[in-house]
């Protein structure tokens, strides 16, 4: 799939920051970390299902996301989610397929985005993170842009058919990048570690108390 733009998120990206600042205050912190070009990987925390077009607002190139297989099964919405770049990946196993694509993505330089946390968190603190994203970066040396949502538990809270207004925050970290002194498996932990804390950082009391272990077992879906 060649490098193109994104057509249809051009035209609705300035109708949805609109609608996100009126509707949920929407506030973005930290756009000036977001690299403009090269491969990236974007491990944002995860709150609600509106959480890939709200984090990719300030994005000017293709961002393309791995998402949960079920969801491309909803009428419509499965449809949806396909033309906006998504492709599907098994969150409770491994999918060879859904890291083949990930990583031709990325040697081809595209941005692609990853919640780490695997599904959505229930009560809006920062679960913890498979590390499959981490060593995709790890083994092609590429980027990690850390994004903190905070406040989409509230507007939008699992179970609830459509969100309330609300308050949600967006801030988008320096990416980080793997330690090469470590080895791989030792470095992907590390990276992953690193990017929860900086989330966490930007999360507020009493969500930014870290009360699980950074991440999850090494022995975990590597595509979450």
């Amino acid at each position: 799939m060649p490098r193109s733009r994104t057509p249809l998120i051009d035209l609705i990206r300035p109708g949805i920051h609109a609608i996100s600042r009126a509707y949920f205050g929407l506030v973005l912190h930290g756009r000036e970390h977001i690299p403009r070009k090269g491969p990236l990987l974007i491990t944002p925390n995860h709150q609600t299902f509106a959480d890939p077009p709200l984090v990719s607002i300030p994005f000017r190139r293709p961002i393309y996301y791995m998402a949960w297989n079920r969801l491309f099964s909803v009428p419509v919405f499965g449809g949806l989610i396909r033309r906006l770049r998504a492709f599907p990946v098994d969150i409770y196993g491994r999918d060879a397929r859904a890291t083949r694509e990930a990583v031709r993505l990325l040697q081809t330089e595209e941005a692609l985005m990853i919640f780490p946390e695997g599904e959505r968190s229930t009560d809006g603190r920062v679960q913890r993170f498979k590390l499959g994203a981490f060593r995709l970066a790890v083994s092609l040396d590429v980027p990690v842009l850390p994004v903190t949502i905070a406040g989409g538990e509230r507007a939008w809270p699992p179970g609830r058919a459509f969100p309330r207004p609300g308050r949600i925050t967006i801030t988008y970290h320096p990416p980080l990048r793997a330690d090469s002194s470590l080895d791989p498996r030792a470095a992907a932990r590390d990276l992953a570690t690193r990017a929860r804390a900086s989330i966490l950082s930007a999360m507020p009391h009493p969500y930014n108390h870290d009360r699980q272990r950074h991440t999850g077992d090494p022995k975990a879906s590597s595509e979450a």
